[in-house]
């Protein structure tokens, strides 16, 4: 495949497990009480509504061309914890249900190219082990304790009033905090995002026998 044509791959997939990875993010938040990101627009299918320039276009676009683990987000599904059920629990499931959805799509892609004859060496292989790789990376990448992404809601809900101060205090620098620490420990985040990723693919191989 074609540098050309894998940037196209990239960015269809890209946008379409940054969706539904953001819809997952709302329609948990709507079922347990918050209805923000219903009157928001953030429950459609729309990616417009959904796209961040930087971290769903050009993070994935440049990690595909360097070579390295592709990773990345989208715009924060805006929710008002006060209204969903369960505190700060609550907010942690809203959370982790995005990283979930990407999880989820991982095997989906995975199955579809091993199943259907595909065995990731045609082009339709090539499409279905992108679509393993971009979704397991957004995963591994968004379920870091690093505020905003979704795996800080995870600490919060654990960690005492103290941390809970200082993570109040990271998150107003949001995506900026997280470029520059990407920046920063690249070969760190790199190391992880492959390791990572290579164990749940064999993971993926033992559920269907291999």
């Amino acid at each position: 495949m074609n540098v050309v044509g894998g940037i196209i791959i990239i960015f269809a997939i890209t946008i379409i497990s940054m969706v539904l990875h953001e819809i997952a993010h709302g329609y948990t938040a709507y079922w347990l009480g918050d209805k923000t990101a219903k009157y928001s627009g953030r429950l459609s299918l729309n990616p417009l509504n959904h796209i961040d320039p930087v971290m769903t276009i050009v993070v994935p676009v440049v990690m595909y061309l360097c070579g390295g683990p592709i990773f990345g987000g989208a715009k924060p599904v805006p929710v008002n914890s006060r209204n969903l059920k369960h505190g700060e629990w609550g907010m942690a499931l809203v959370a982790i249900a995005g990283p979930l959805m990407n999880l989820i799509l991982a095997l989906v892609f995975f199955l579809l190219g091993f199943f259907t004859g595909g065995n990731f060496t045609s082009v339709w292989g090539d499409i279905c082990a992108m679509g393993v790789s971009v979704n397991l990376g957004f995963m591994l990448f968004n379920i870091l304790p690093i505020p905003p992404l979704d795996g800080s809601r995870v600490l919060y809900a654990l960690a005492p009033e103290f941390v809970r101060k200082g993570m109040d205090g990271i998150e107003r620098y949001g995506t900026t905090l997280v470029f520059i620490l990407v920046v920063l420990f690249g070969s760190f985040l790199s190391s992880y995002l492959v390791g990572a990723r290579i164990w749940f693919i064999e993971l993926f191989y033992h559920l269907v026998g291999l």
